[in-house]
């Protein structure tokens, strides 16, 4: 099972802060924690284990966290962890000056290397995801990584938006995946990522042909989906705004079992179909909708929608998709898997974390 849910609300309050440090302890790397809120420590985490790799979407009011050389010498999971401020600001400190973090924020870290962070959620909702995972995934050289340990990563534009994007789509759509997804996920992800520290450092020469292919596509789905309103989104557009072929492009797709068309088609259809049972939409026409999702001629909107469901967007709406089991396009596998209570994640031995000594 892919997906964990956990609250500290299952336990007393005075209880929520320790039962936050051993869940936490057991997933990612050690820290010792304090925060202004352990009389009553509210947190809420959504888990998503990708084997080598998690991601995890939380959410609590207010934490300190301190990783001495003293817990690095204890235990050391030689990982690295990238954390993406959904809603939340802080301070981080790796050396002799702080850094400022706010929401839109992304910032990666070393478990072998120290520091101390401050961080308070801004919003009382989804505040922060934090991936963690082995140092030798990522495809790029240590040495290289080591000049952005630290340092804040724009994640509303640019590669680092894509990146962010990213992990917002894989915690919304957490319960659709199953284990078979799990290799094209994580190495996706890692590529992602390889691929947004690279250009931060203007470092790309040092990713293997694989990995840029595969953050290439990525950056081209991503591309896609921002930009399905659009009527002019075509292969050419396509190509042209990643400096590579139409003929390339179509290559990419190809080894994905897709079409470029085909792709944009399904995406689309996927927004209509959520907007046609959005309560909150229902006084917007069905051609509204489809307009606003690229599709300008009603007549070829009707007939495509038809194709794909056997029923009109008109039935669709009025009936109902999930009450009545109309299946919606999906752009990933589908498929649903829940854990009850703590997550087990990367088990570690006793820590000791009375002093902050070296």
């Amino acid at each position: 099972m892919l997906v964990t849910e956990f609250s500290t609300e299952v336990v007393a309050a005075s209880e929520r802060f320790e039962l936050f440090t051993e869940i936490t302890d057991r997933l990612y790397m050690i820290n010792r924690l304090r925060s202004n809120d352990q009389d009553d420590f509210r947190a809420r985490m959504r888990v998503l284990d990708l084997g080598e790799l998690q991601v995890s979407t939380m959410h609590f009011p207010h934490l300190e966290i301190t990783r001495t050389p003293k817990l690095i010498r204890q235990y050391d999971p030689e990982a690295y962890q990238i954390n993406y401020f959904l809603r939340q600001e802080g301070v981080l400190s790796t050396g002799s000056c702080d850094t400022a973090l706010r929401a839109g924020d992304l910032v990666l870290m070393d478990s072998s290397r120290p520091y101390r962070g401050e961080v308070h959620a801004v919003l009382d909702s989804w505040s922060h995801v934090t991936v963690q995972f082995s140092r030798r995934l990522l495809p790029l050289p240590d040495k290289t990584v080591q000049a952005l340990l630290g340092a804040p990563i724009d994640g509303r534009r640019g590669m680092g938006g894509a990146f962010a994007r990213w992990l917002t789509d894989l915690s919304v759509r957490a319960d659709e995946f199953t284990s078979a997804d799990i290799p094209v996920l994580a190495s996706a992800t890692l590529d992602l990522l390889g691929s947004v520290v690279a250009r931060c450092l203007d470092a790309e020469e040092a990713m293997s042909p694989d990995a840029r292919r595969r953050a290439l596509e990525v950056r081209i789905h991503d591309f896609i989906q921002q930009r399905l309103a659009d009527p002019g989104l075509t292969p050419e557009a396509i190509a042209a705004a990643h400096g590579i072929s139409t003929r390339y492009l179509y290559k990419l797709f190809y080894e994905q079992g897709l079409t470029v068309a085909g792709w944009i088609r399904e995406c689309r259809l996927e927004r209509c179909c959520r907007d046609l049972t959005d309560p909150s939409l229902s006084s917007r026409s069905i051609q509204a909708i489809a307009s606003r999702w690229g599709f300008i001629d009603k007549a070829h909107f009707s007939r495509v929608f038809r194709a794909a469901y056997g029923i009109s967007p008109r039935d669709y709406r009025h009936l109902g998709a999930h009450r009545h089991g109309v299946q919606e396009p999906s752009t990933t596998v589908r498929g649903r898997s829940t854990t009850p209570l703590p997550p087990g994640g990367m088990l570690s031995p006793t820590i000791d974390r009375s002093s902050p000594s070296t």
